[in-house]
């Protein structure tokens, strides 16, 4: 099964790659290597969702949105190598949490992108991690994804 057909398979869609909304690019290729610049839960255009965890959002209220960042960073990395067949494994992940001084469970969160990631790419999604708070995001998003992959 390809990786669309397993991102479909898990009812997702991979999005159209993202533009950039700043002087900054969506992904960039050295070697075999690719990096994201952070995603934010965009669809069609329009923010998922926004807020602060410990705020009036929870863990389970940020699923969908963080899910959605990471795919936009799968489809920011679409849109330098054509085919995510060519990903041999996810390397790292940073997820970026909007959250109060309070809210201590980042990794959480964090982990609706890592599982999601699992379930698309198997063991090969299987990758390092960090999982910060910070006190705002940019749009007012409550969860900003990056990664970096290796190709095959």
């Amino acid at each position: 099964m390809s990786i669309l057909e397993k991102i479909k398979s898990l009812g997702l869609e991979l999005p159209p790659a993202p533009k950039a909304i700043a002087a900054y690019i969506p992904a960039i290729q050295t070697g075999n290597l690719v990096f994201t610049s952070g995603q934010l839960p965009l669809k069609d255009g329009k923010l998922m969702l926004t807020g602060t965890l410990g705020a009036g959002l929870s863990i389970e209220d940020v699923k969908a949105a963080t899910e959605q960042a990471a795919l936009n960073g799968l489809a920011a990395i679409a849109g330098v190598i054509g085919d995510l067949d060519k990903i041999k494994s996810i390397v790292k992940i940073g997820v970026f949490v909007a959250s109060n001084p309070d809210f201590t469970e980042q990794h959480l969160v964090a982990n609706h992108a890592s599982n999601l990631l699992l379930s698309i790419f198997g063991e090969a999604g299987r990758h390092a991690r960090f999982a910060v708070g910070n006190s705002a995001l940019p749009l007012g998003a409550p969860v900003e994804v990056e990664m970096t992959v290796s190709l095959g």
